[in-house]
């Protein structure tokens, strides 16, 4: 995800999500590649959890003040438990900028072997960054990208682009059928780039429905207060729209609440970063919330899987490469009914 522009507690904020590919993410564990005539069979990995060398594995995020950011911290936690090999120095984490730096110094002075970072400003770390690579640690930039590829070995994180594109497709599919269809968007914040390229996403989807037209939009902060009073603006302003695009679950929560107090029945709604909550109301079929279009959070899972091949130099199983790739962009899925149970496990809270 593109840098943050500023760094407040709401600016930190960014949600969204498609099921991480952290599971064909997991480090080749053989200490000796076998010889092969075969320049790829020399990439085959025994056995996924084998343990092998071993590696310490630095973790710096920011403040988990949000319950995507919580799950960021969840997943690098238990996906790093899941290696005997693997030690993980995790920080407290941080919304200030300057007090990120200063954890990732500290993690840089213990000379651990891999760096995972996901910055608070992407471009303002880009510094510590490109001091950690000089010092031969190589680092796995998490989501909010660094200013330059000079400061991370690989990149994972999601995509926002994705979520809007994807978002829009199925709602012009809901209502590809249904003549001056009208649709409304409750955004997130529009001062981060995030929120313009899930917007973006949005309107290039809905071109392909010449039959639908969307006819409000609201930013909201990402928090169930803003989602409830800005969603109760749009649901005083539009007396007659056929479904919604909320960019994040958890001001879903509030936007919900707002639905509900207006008795509005008459529309779907999208959802988007994967929550729990917003899937089991999926699941449950008895509200307007009818999808929901992943940002996983299980990316910090696959991160570690990226930080320990990359700590016992080898590629990752699944792939023919002798190295980790330079970047990897997460599929955003769509969430229905349909295929709830499949998604359940990777929701957050």
């Amino acid at each position: 995800m593109p840098e943050i522009p500023r760094t407040t507690r709401r600016g930190l904020l960014f949600t969204g999500a498609a099921v991480s590919a952290g599971a064909l993410l997991t480090a080749c564990t053989s200490n000796e590649p076998k010889k092969s005539d075969s320049p790829a069979a020399n990439n085959q990995p025994a056995a996924d959890d084998k343990p092998g060398k071993p590696v310490t594995i630095g973790f710096a995020g920011p403040q988990a003040d949000h319950g995507w950011l919580n799950a960021i911290n969840e997943n690098a936690k238990s996906r790093a438990a899941k290696y005997s090999e693997v030690k993980l120095e995790i920080t407290e984490g941080s919304n200030d900028t300057a007090a990120q730096i200063g954890q990732v110094q500290t993690l840089i002075n213990k000379k651990v072997d891999v760096l995972v970072i996901l910055p608070a400003d992407g471009k303002a770390l880009t510094q510590i960054g490109l001091q950690a690579m000089k010092a031969g640690i190589p680092v796995i930039n998490l989501d909010r990208i660094f200013a330059s590829p000079q400061a991370y070995r690989c990149w994972i994180g999601g995509d926002n682009y994705g979520m809007g594109l994807n978002a829009g497709r199925y709602i012009g599919e809901q209502l590809k059928d249904r003549p001056n269809a009208k649709v409304i968007e409750l955004a997130g914040m529009d001062n981060l780039e995030l929120t313009k390229q899930r917007t973006q996403g949005f309107d290039d989807a809905l071109k392909n429905y010449p039959n639908i037209k969307k006819v409000a939009r609201q930013a909201a902060e990402f928090t169930v207060e803003s989602g409830q009073a800005k969603m109760a603006q749009l649901l005083q302003a539009q007396k007659q729209f056929d479904a919604l695009w909320n960019h994040d679950d958890d001001q879903g929560v509030g936007a919900m609440r707002a639905i509900q107090q207006a008795g509005r029945d008459d529309f779907l709604m999208v959802g988007g970063a994967g929550a729990k909550s917003a899937m089991d109301a999926i699941k449950a079929d008895n509200s307007v919330l009818k999808a929901t279009v992943l940002y996983p959070p299980t990316m910090a899972a696959s991160a570690i899987d990226l930080a320990r091949a990359v700590g016992q130099a080898k590629g990752v199983s699944g792939m023919a490469e002798l190295e980790i790739p330079a970047s990897i962009t997460l599929y955003s899925a769509v969430v229905t009914k349909d295929n709830v149970d499949q998604y359940l496990p990777t929701g957050f809270s």
